[in-house]
């Protein structure tokens, strides 16, 4: 695992945001109104794109005192690849929000350290390699593939580099985007069905694995039903997602599914969130809860829309640097010793 590389000093307009929130504000600035609400809007009434949210601030932590924490210790080994921190860069469309934002992202994620999922593997992705510029793995994100496509594609993928496939499977339409509709963004329109891959069933996995020795990302669980059946269908891990409230509206906060699909799964394979995450506290309580990391989407976006790649890296920085200082609050020093004790859930009885 090489060394963090953090840029040697941040201008004072990127150290001026102190948090998420805050690099959001900038953001909001820099953007015009339509592409703001683009990347911050979900679904019809939003229900879901808030409650991801409330539902971390809805959990308490149970510290712990008189705990060694002179060393927090935040690494860890994920599908074979050692990592520095549980802090993951998400695959989204709303990168593009900026001129080769994939691109600009996928390089803030090497400079971090950290995995990036590429929205949109095109041939720039070998032009970082030769550059050394490349994320330290990445994953090629499954779009509009057709099947008889899908083991030809996902060869390419290993061929280019990609370590890993992430499928997201919960978008088989697009939902209404109330706010993308009303500021007339895109070719949104409201009340039309606009299918993306609707006849996409469990054995898709199989035609990307005949096709690939990758292995397959499943993203967009909410069931332990359904996480039983990627695992089953081999997948090597899961993220527990439910389209950062852009999708079905009403769906559960992916926290809040989190420890049934844990506990259905029972260790079979590394089990990922995202949506809502904004602090590093509300990565600490994902992981007591039993994730092995989190990825991040608008978090880094902000970034992202505020100061470009530089921004991302801020980002990354701002959230790894409160995970540390939680953890060693909450009396863990390490990832080993964070587990469901740590916290209360205010929907369990």
């Amino acid at each position: 695992m090489r060394p963090r590389s953090y840029p040697t000093q941040y201008s004072d307009k990127v150290m001026r945001p102190v948090s998420v929130y805050e690099m959001e504000a900038i953001a909001e600035a820099n953007l015009d109104y339509a592409t703001y609400h683009y990347v911050a809007g979900g679904s019809e009434d939003e229900y879901t794109l808030r409650a991801n949210v409330e539902a971390y601030r809805r959990v308490r932590l149970r510290r712990r005192v008189m705990v060694d924490v002179s060393h927090i210790d935040t690494s860890l080994t994920l599908l074979g690849h050692e990592l520095d921190s549980p802090i993951l860069l998400s695959q989204t469309t709303k990168n593009g929000v900026v001129p080769n934002g994939d691109r600009v992202s996928a390089v803030a994620a090497h400079e971090s350290n950290i995995i990036y999922c590429i929205s949109n593997p095109l041939g720039w992705m070998d032009e970082l390699y030769r550059k050394q510029q490349a994320p330290v793995w990445w994953g090629a994100t499954l779009g509009h593939i057709a099947k008889p496509l899908a083991q030809s594609w996902a060869r390419r993928q290993e061929d280019a580099g990609a370590t890993g496939i992430l499928v997201t499977v919960d978008h088989p339409y697009t939902a209404n985007r109330d706010r993308n509709i009303r500021n007339r963004y895109g070719n949104y329109r409201a009340g039309v069905l606009r299918p993306v891959i609707p006849s996409v069933t469990w054995d898709y996995l199989e035609w990307l694995r005949s096709g690939s020795s990758l292995p397959i990302i499943v993203k967009g669980i909410l069931t332990p039903e359904d996480a039983v059946l990627a695992a089953d269908a081999g997948a090597a891990a899961i993220s527990v997602s439910n389209h950062g409230g852009r999708a079905l509206d009403g769906a559960m906060p992916t926290l809040m599914a989190l420890p049934d699909v844990v506990d259905a799964l029972g260790g079979r394979i590394p089990v990922l969130i995202d949506g809502g995450i904004r602090r590093g506290a509300d990565i600490l309580k994902a992981l007591a809860l039993g994730a092995t990391a989190v990825l991040l989407g608008r978090a880094y976006v902000w970034g992202l829309a505020a100061f470009g790649q530089i921004g991302v890296q801020r980002v990354v920085d701002l959230l790894r640097a409160e995970l540390e200082v939680s953890m060693a609050l909450a009396g863990m020093p390490d990832l080993a010793s964070i587990d469901r004790n740590l916290v209360r859930l205010p929907w369990e009885p």
